[in-house]
């Protein structure tokens, strides 16, 4: 059982502050890998950190598990956080994450591929030709990062 479950056993379905990643990762090419969720929306792999991972570390291994891709290097972007990404999970969970996000283009190994769990579809898309359906943050990304 991990952190998250074993939180959820004391205070049950109530607010609570969790702490997440997210990484954009660029190919040779310029593009940045996207994934597909199942809520039917489009961003970039990441995830909430276990017990004792520094966000770094949380990067890489969610990059790894949803879509196939060994990742190093890794660039700080920014850190969102705030209401408008309050997340009601469909069991009643609720959380207010913080969001740590990096850029890598360093792609060390790996095949892409979704994990079917997380990811249902991973493709790497060009700036110009993105996905309608994005998730709230990478359309913060987007404005505020590669856009500038």
């Amino acid at each position: 059982m991990g952190y998250i479950e074993e939180l959820r056993k004391m205070v049950g379905t109530r607010p609570v502050i969790l702490v997440g990643v997210g990484v954009a990762v660029i190919d040779d090419g310029g593009r940045i890998l996207l994934q597909k969720r199942r809520d039917g929306r489009w961003g970039i792999p990441g995830g909430l950190l276990e017990l004792g991972e520094s966000t770094e570390e949380a990067g890489r291994r969610e990059v790894l598990e949803e879509t196939g891709l060994e990742i190093g290097e890794l660039e700080l972007i920014d850190v969102f956080s705030g209401k408008k990404y309050f997340v009601q999970l469909p069991n009643g969970d609720q959380y207010y994450p913080v969001t740590v996000v990096y850029r890598t283009r360093d792609i060390r190994g790996g095949e892409l591929k979704e994990d079917g769990e997380e990811s249902l579809e991973v493709k790497f898309f060009p700036l110009h030709a993105l996905p309608n359906e994005l998730s709230p943050l990478f359309q913060d990304l987007i404005e505020h990062y590669f856009v500038r």
